[in-house]
Order: C-alpha cells, then structure tokens, then sequence
C-alpha cells in the first residue's frame, strides 16, 4: 500500500501543471474513482482541512489522504511522491537551461502558452465537482459568488480570504448546532 501511495502520488506530481487546484480532479479520480481508497464526501472532506493548513495545497493533500489510509507513513509516502516529479524536473532544468534560454527560446515559450488553456480547465474542473458536491445549487450559489467578488475586488479589510474562513467555519458551526437542536426537539416531539 506504501509502494502504491507513493506511485500515485509521483505520477500525479509529475503531470500536473498550474499548482494545488490543477491537481484535484487528478487526485480525486486517482483516490475515488480508480483505486476507491475513499468516498467522494471523505475526500471532500479532507480537501478543506488540507486548504485550512498553511503550506503548499498539493502536497496537504497528499498528507492528509496518506494520513487518513496508513498514518505517519502513509503520509510520507504520498508527500515524497508528490514532491519528487517537481524536485526532479527543477533540478534538471537548473542544471541544463538558464533564465535567458528558456525566455529566448520560441519552443519553451509555446510549449507553456499551449499549457495555459489546459491548466484553466484543470482547475475549473475540480471547482464544479466540489460545488456539486457540497450541495451548492441555484439558490445558494450566492455566497460562493459574493465571496469570490469581495476577494477579486481588492478593497480593504473585505478582500482578505481569511475573514470569509472563519465566517463560513461559524456558520457552518452554527448551522450544525441549529439542525442538532432541531432534530432533538424532533425527536422528542416524536417521543411525546
């Protein structure tokens, strides 16, 4: 299982492009559709605690999912498979190509133009299966669109990311602690 953690994770390390948010739907089809290691929910789940952890999002999720199918070790194997591709391909360009080469050079510069469109559909994909499944429908589309808005729009005190954490772990809070009252008073109204 170690052995299949780490060459998951490397093989998703060393195909994907354009960061944490590119690798999702990379991870989850690898994680939940292929080797069914998880539930979509569970690794929905793990998904926010890992964007929660300060740090690089790809390698918090490799830790968390390694966490969560074989503890410590599992989540060094998925780190280091995760971290490896990258580590190894910096390496090799640092040794072989100079900042003037790969500015200068036509075919690098296309190949990362060509690489831009994917690397958009890449992350656009795992935001529509998150929204799809957190319950995110017509009618409380609303919130994640207003924050998106608020965040994009710069202005002061209402643009930083971290105030809307902390309202939605509040309200998420607070909404759990109004359905369990609801259920219990329920519950004993059934009861009576």
């Amino acid at each position: 299982m170690y052995w299949q953690l780490f060459l998951t994770f490397c093989k998703i390390g060393a195909f994907t492009f354009g960061g944490g948010w590119a690798m999702i739907s990379i991870i989850q089809r690898e994680i939940v559709d292929k080797h069914h290691w998880l539930e979509l929910e569970d690794f929905l789940d793990l998904l926010a605690v890992a964007q929660s952890m300060p740090g690089i999002l790809a390698v918090n999720i490799s830790v968390v999912v390694g966490d969560r199918l074989k503890g410590i070790k599992g989540s060094v194997c998925a780190a280091i498979g995760t971290i490896l591709p990258s580590f190894l391909m910096i390496l090799a360009i640092a040794i072989f190509l100079t900042p003037e080469t790969i500015k200068n050079n036509a075919i690098v510069s296309r190949i990362f133009k060509g690489i831009r469109p994917a690397v958009v559909a890449l992350i656009i994909a795992p935001v529509l299966t998150t929204a799809k499944a957190a319950g995110i429908n017509w009618k409380t589309i609303i919130i994640p669109v207003a924050v998106a808005l608020l965040i994009y729009s710069k202005l002061p005190y209402v643009s930083n990311p971290i105030i809307y954490i902390v309202l939605g772990a509040v309200g998420g809070y607070i909404y759990y602690m109004h359905t369990l009252l609801k259920g219990s008073n329920g519950k004993e109204a059934n009861d009576a």
